[in-house]
């Protein structure tokens, strides 16, 4: 075993550093059980009645944060399958091309049969160095995992992982249980605040536990309610944080709202079809997170005609033109709820999933 160096020793130590925000949050955490449940409900109220109605919906709460803030913790993030990355041939034969037509047309006869439509800002297939693969849509790379994250949010040092496909369901409903959680304590620690200022409180320990309980709760509470509302937009327009401050680019050009469907396909998109799993912290989103449909606004003047049955003149946000491309089953059944897609005169071994990409076979011919 290779004795470890000065670079291996500064890995661990920043990798520990990364879990200070969590132990912070865990503390903080335990603190409130203790100061809500022991402090305020067992030590501080009088009626047996409130106690258990406050015990019982204070644990439904505290159940339902600390599963959906685990899950967002350890749930791994998914990484782009093993089709986005280059063979050892081709990885050869772009170290040998320079940088420019040459290596992008590498790059192009090596997406030519993937699920890929965004591009860079010059137009080039989006491709990663560090990692060494094509860069399925809305993937990114990120500097603290140092690997490639399907449909990348964010990275998070509040629960020391990236926010992306696997964990972004888990990450919304821990920040919607927070949120409920600190209103709830807020809300039925108040009546004892104001005792604490008017003096209506014994002169116990339990007075500051309940006068700071209230402050942490009440100032929480602002905070996670406009970050969970910025979340709820996001998930309403089918971005990420990323693609709301950097829009994706298509052939066509950039394309703000290229991957939203409606508002109700895309909660489904992250939420899944089953509705009695919508607010558990178990993975229900649809698709692989390596393919998504696209929604053109600007249709591309290089794309082919749109398929039979789809109207090309729909301007209800619901029913935008899809363009041709091979889509994961799981993804491509949430175009079909409102289109009849139909293939006319083609191969029926071109209908799967490894069909070639009308875009980028047009793009090698030019």
């Amino acid at each position: 075993m290779a004795p470890s160096g000065p670079g291996s020793v500064r890995r661990r130590c920043r990798r520990a550093l990364y879990w200070i925000p969590v132990v912070f949050i865990s503390l903080l955490l335990g603190w409130s059980y203790y100061a809500y449940a022991v402090q305020l409900c067992i030590v501080s109220m009088e009626n047996i009645g409130e106690q258990v109605v406050c015990l019982m919906a204070y644990h439904l709460l505290f159940a339902m944060f600390v599963w959906s803030y685990w899950k967002t913790i350890f749930t791994l993030p998914m990484n782009p399958s093993k089709e986005f990355h280059l063979s050892y041939a081709e990885k050869e034969l772009l170290e040998r091309e320079p940088r420019g037509e040459a290596h992008q047309e590498v790059l192009r006869r090596a997406a030519k049969d993937l699920p890929i439509y965004t591009r860079t800002m010059s137009g080039a297939i989006r491709y990663c160095d560090r990692c060494q693969l094509i860069k399925p849509d809305r993937c990114h790379h990120c500097s603290v995992c140092d690997k490639c994250i399907l449909k990348m949010d964010h990275h998070c040092p509040w629960v020391n992982n990236c926010v992306g496909f696997s964990n972004y369901k888990f990450f919304l409903l821990f920040l919607a249980y927070s949120l409920l959680y600190c209103v709830f304590i807020a809300a039925t620690d108040l009546q004892y605040f104001v005792k604490f200022w008017t003096n209506g409180l014994p002169d116990t320990q339990a007075k500051f536990h309940i006068m700071f309980l209230f402050f942490a709760a009440a100032m929480f509470s602002v905070s996670l309610s406009s970050l969970f509302g910025y979340h709820c937009w996001l998930v309403s327009k089918n971005k990420s944080t990323l693609e709301a401050f950097r829009s994706p680019v298509f052939r066509h050009g950039t394309d703000k709202n290229g991957f939203s469907l409606g508002f109700s396909k895309n909660m489904r998109q992250v939420f899944g079809d089953e509705k009695k799993y919508w607010l558990l912290p178990i993975f229900s989103s649809l698709g692989d997170g390596c393919s998504f449909p696209t929604c053109l606004v600007n249709q591309d003047p290089e794309q082919p005609s749109t398929p039979a049955g789809l109207n090309s003149t729909a301007k209800n946000p619901e029913n935008h033109q899809f363009p041709a491309k091979p889509l994961r089953e799981s993804q491509s059944h949430l175009l079909t709820d409102s289109q009849s897609w139909t293939e006319s005169s083609t191969n029926p071994g071109k209908c799967k999933a490894g069909m070639s990409n009308p875009a980028l076979s047009m793009e090698n011919e030019t």
